[in-house]
């Protein structure tokens, strides 16, 4: 029992590093299953949505969807009560459905609520066949129980810092879509530049965290347009000399719009949208800045934006194959593009080709 308490500690250890809620519960889930010698482990949260307990990440099988009042899972979370079934088939609680659908055959089952702060149910914690016995024992309750408790908290604040990162994400794409109304793209072609420029990082080697930061900072690249009159945002031939330099200034616009922002997010997406039209040989705006003078952020995006605006279908022009896309950025190369991440944008071309397929066109409904 010392050993497993010894063990019990270290793994809350691991589990209070984790943020992704998913990697933390199949780390959870793991972790329990080699403490009480289970077959499988299971965990169950509440959907409020829809009133169902659905498992995230449960051992041998895909996603469970079950009614919150339905088996053992179900009426562990009602009653907020742990269950420690030595015979599953012999309770009447007992849903065989997913036995059958799935082929395997439960026989002990331990199951733990899980509840938040306010001592309201959110999820449930269920092992399964004891390797080493007929059934969990009392000891075994008091190790899942520990482990619930602390992982009820960890749980918890992942969800609300999944729904707070949901929330930030769906402000930033709005925002971004505001151009949307004045300026004739499409809404995916924003998703589709942060997700190239998220590609572009991973292959890079950069952490999670930084990917998230690109892959939501890139999206703002082109806000300052807002500032830019429709006549000159809309016309549908080419610029004049006077016009194109008010063009220019959403860069600027952009920069002030998102400036002096506390988060590292804002504060690169203010970079990128100043820099984005800068050049690797110094002939880009507003400042003329060339080379590694240039964020590799607002470089990445350069690429990005150029690449998807080639290949889409606007109302004012047909869209190019990928090939050509591809040559053009090849012939930019050293010019308007940084060389390396030329190279390393088109070694990923079937990746960049997949998303801009699976995140299609979707125009805009705003006024004209």
């Amino acid at each position: 029992m010392l050993d497993k308490l010894t063990n019990l500690i270290h793994a809350t250890v691991e589990i209070a590093k984790e943020k992704d809620l998913r990697k933390m519960l199949i780390l959870l889930s793991n972790i329990a299953r080699k403490l009480l010698d289970a077959d499988r482990c299971s965990i169950f949260l509440n959907d409020p949505d829809t009133n169902e307990l659905w498992t995230i990440f449960a051992h041998g099988v895909k996603e469970i969807r079950i009614p919150n009042y339905v088996g053992i899972a179900g009426h562990v979370f009602q009653s907020k009560e742990p269950l420690n079934i030595e015979e599953a088939y012999e309770d009447s609680r007992f849903n065989q459905k997913v036995d059958q659908q799935t082929g395997y055959r439960t026989k002990s089952i331990l199951a733990i609520p899980f509840v938040d702060r306010k001592q309201s149910p959110i999820g449930i914690f269920q092992v399964i066949n004891k390797k080493t016995a007929s059934h969990f024992d009392s000891q075994d309750m008091e190790l899942l129980i520990h482990l619930s408790l602390y992982a009820a908290s960890s749980i918890e604040n992942s969800i609300l810092y999944e729904k707070l990162k949901h929330a930030q994400e769906d402000v930033v794409f709005r925002l971004s879509h505001a151009t949307g109304y004045k300026d004739p793209e499409t809404k995916n072609h924003i998703v589709r530049v942060g997700l190239f420029c998220q590609l572009m990082g991973r292959e890079i080697g950069w952490d999670e965290d930084e990917l998230e930061i690109i892959r939501l900072a890139t999206p703002m690249h082109d806000i300052g347009k807002v500032g830019i009159p429709d006549i000159i945002l809309k016309k549908p031939g080419k610029l004049t000399d006077e016009e194109f330099d008010i063009m220019k200034k959403h860069a600027m616009y952009g920069f002030d719009i998102l400036k002096g922002g506390e988060s590292k997010l804002t504060q690169t997406a203010a970079i990128i949208a100043l820099e984005h039209h800068e050049k690797w040989n110094g002939t880009g705006y507003p400042y003329g800045k060339k080379g590694e003078e240039i964020s590799i952020h607002s470089r990445m995006t350069a690429i990005s934006d150029v690449f998807d605006a080639l290949t889409s279908e606007r109302h004012y022009k047909k869209a190019w194959s990928f090939e050509d896309t591809a040559n053009l950025l090849k012939e930019e190369s050293g010019k308007h593009f940084d060389p390396k991440l030329v190279e390393l944008f088109i070694s990923k071309l079937d990746e960049i080709v997949l998303i801009k397929k699976e995140f299609h066109d979707e125009p805009f409904k705003g006024k004209d």
